[in-house]
């Protein structure tokens, strides 16, 4: 388990200081040693025997001093080692424990940081709450004061970029579309005219169904925009509806095997999410006995699934993240299709903003089975 910075400045602090102390009470320890023969000299010259009392005559003065000083310096030596080991673990106990305190205290404006990232990064995207914040971190200008100033420049460009993009989605509809319709308008004008030569109806036919591609591709950029965000307003909604509405099909046969599978959220975007994954199984399918199964369950551990699978050509194994991607389509070439390869990429977002997760996998006899797992209401 690694320790935290906190704990590791605590070390660190409390450390230097033991080593500091052990390095003190060594110099100190042989100070004093080397200082005492000078001291047991100056005091072996000023005692005689007369001078102690008690001490038998026969007893060499000079033997008898050296044996007190002797005894005498080993003890002030050992009480020195003793009690100055004793005063530095008491004082480093004391020191870890003020270092600690005092770690805490420079870290805290780190902890300000972190809290204010936390909030951030749990609010939804589209909330008030979320990049509207700041730190706003107050104190000396130093470093961590210049840290939580260029966090707050980063938010505020941040939140200029977001606000951007949600005024761009709320104009983008209408400023993209009208152009398209007036399109269409014209073109059907000019087709209703009393006796249009036959070039002139096949060039109107022609140019009407590449407006209503370039009206597929912009609503599905701006579902895709819409619908990477997380979803507040929720309803209850059964995706066995969803499939028994959904799964038809004019070209190929749709096996429809709906169960009981509630969620809570979004009936249009669960809707779209179903449609897109049929759209995309019939689409990408075999030109003659080409099949479409789509299910609904629910599974013992508290999700609701979604399952297409289709029949189609082989997809190898590797492909099958990629066709998640936005404008990507497996074998583009050889599948003429009015498809812009946004479907799955927004089944994947609708399936990120409701909580969800999705998974494809290349089946073996050729096609795909897609699987999208959302959070189960009960």
């Amino acid at each position: 388990m690694r320790l935290t910075v906190r704990a590791r400045l605590t070390l660190v602090y409390g450390g230097l200081f033991v080593l500091a102390g052990m390095v003190l009470l060594g110099a100190t320890y042989i100070l004093v040693q080397q200082r005492l023969p000078i001291a047991a000299g100056r005091v072996g010259g000023d005692v005689s025997p007369d001078s102690l009392p008690g001490v038998a005559l026969e007893t060499q003065p000079q033997q008898f001093v050296q044996r007190v000083v002797d005894g005498t310096q080993t003890t002030a030596l050992h009480t020195l080692l003793t009690q100055g080991l004793i005063a530095l673990a008491v004082v480093s106990a004391a020191a870890i424990a003020l270092g600690w305190l005092v770690a805490g205290r420079m870290l805290q404006p780190l902890h300000q940081i972190t809290a204010t990232a936390s909030r951030i990064a749990a609010a939804p995207p589209d909330a008030d709450r979320g990049l509207h914040e700041r730190i706003a971190l107050t104190g000396p200008k130093d470093e961590i004061k210049e840290l939580a100033d260029t966090f707050d420049v980063m938010l505020d460009r941040l939140d200029h970029a977001f606000d951007g993009q949600r005024r761009f989605i709320a104009s983008a509809s209408h400023e993209l579309r009208t152009p398209l319709t007036l399109n269409r308008t014209l073109l059907e004008v000019a087709l209703a005219a009393e006796s249009p030569s036959e070039e002139v109806r096949q060039l109107g036919t022609t140019l009407l169904a590449i407006n209503d591609r370039h009206g597929r591709l912009i609503d599905g950029l701006l579902l895709l925009a819409q619908s990477d965000r997380p979803v507040h307003e929720r309803s209850f909604v059964d995706l066995a509806d969803i499939v028994d509405h959904v799964a038809v099909s004019d070209t190929v046969k749709v096996i429809a095997e709906p169960a009981e599978a509630t969620v809570a959220g979004n009936p249009e975007l669960l809707e779209r999410l179903v449609q897109n994954l049929v759209e995309n199984g019939v689409r990408h399918n075999l030109p003659a006995n080409g099949w479409v199964q789509v299910r609904s369950f629910s599974r013992p551990d508290g999700w609701a699934v979604v399952e297409v699978s289709n029949s189609g050509p082989v997809i190898p194994r590797y492909e099958v993240p990629g066709l998640f991607e936005p404008f990507r389509r497996y074998n583009a070439e050889r599948v003429h299709s009015p498809g812009a390869g946004l479907g799955l990429s927004i089944v994947r977002a609708i399936a990120k903003a409701h909580g969800g997760a999705v998974e494809a996998e290349a089946r073996d006899e050729g096609g795909l089975t897609v699987r999208v797992a959302l959070p189960r209401a009960i």
